[in-house]
């Protein structure tokens, strides 16, 4: 596993795109199950390891994940979260150069539950959310475009869905618009850091999750 930062009250790692972060009904291997049971492992814990989901990644997305070592940890965490406290930048590689090379996207995002799918529109419309992302290209290579993603908002899907609509589906997404799915099964989307102050410190911390070996974050390995 690899351990991005370790303390009394959180824990860090880089998760490997296909993983889920909790496990759901269809499927009980979780990351949070393996930190839990390395916790117990490693620290030669007899009972019960408390360890609390402060955030999550789609399946597919690789990168930083945070989880709460104790309960005090873990409200101050979710309510960092809810009040926009925790700054998280996501790298994307993309095939099509973005119209502009950097910018505010703003769309108003709606969700079919049925697909696991979110749509994004250009103005208000039902049910929908409005949904904000900073972006710029931080890179280019003689085939794709890596794009720093700055999420201002927490929607279902929203970078994926936010990037297809401006025509720049991320590698690997067939359900965003992609035309070929990666080797892995999983799409060139990364969740690359993560800054905020400690709960319990009261330091700032960032943490920064390295790419996944191999594919086309190879030809990125310097940003």
């Amino acid at each position: 596993m690899d351990i991005l930062y370790e303390d009394n009250h959180l824990i860090a790692v880089n998760k490997a795109s296909g993983e889920l972060v909790q496990a759901d009904k269809e499927c009980s291997q979780s990351l949070e199950e393996s930190v839990k049971s390395l916790i117990k492992l490693r620290d030669k814990k007899p009972s019960y390891v408390f360890l609390g989901v402060v955030h999550r990644l789609d399946r597919p997305v690789s990168g930083v994940v945070i989880f709460a070592k104790t309960s005090k940890a873990l409200a101050r965490l979710n309510a960092m979260f809810r009040l926009g406290q925790m700054h998280k930048t996501y790298h994307a590689v993309v095939k099509n150069r973005p119209p502009q090379d950097s910018g505010l996207l703003t769309h108003y995002l709606t969700r079919n539950e049925k697909q696991n799918k979110s749509y994004a529109h250009a103005s208000p419309a039902p049910n929908a959310k409005e949904s904000r992302l900073r972006y710029r290209v931080a890179a280019a290579s003689s085939t794709f475009f890596l794009v720093e993603v700055e999420l201002l908002t927490g929607r279902h899907h929203q970078i994926r869905c936010q990037l297809s609509k401006i025509g720049c589906p991320i590698k690997g997404d067939l359900k965003y618009g992609y035309d070929r799915s990666n080797p892995n099964g999983g799409i060139s989307l990364h969740a690359r850091s993560i800054s905020f102050i400690h709960p319990v410190k009261k330091e700032e911390i960032r943490i920064t999750a390295p790419y996944p070996s191999g594919d086309v974050w190879e030809k990125f390995v310097s940003y």
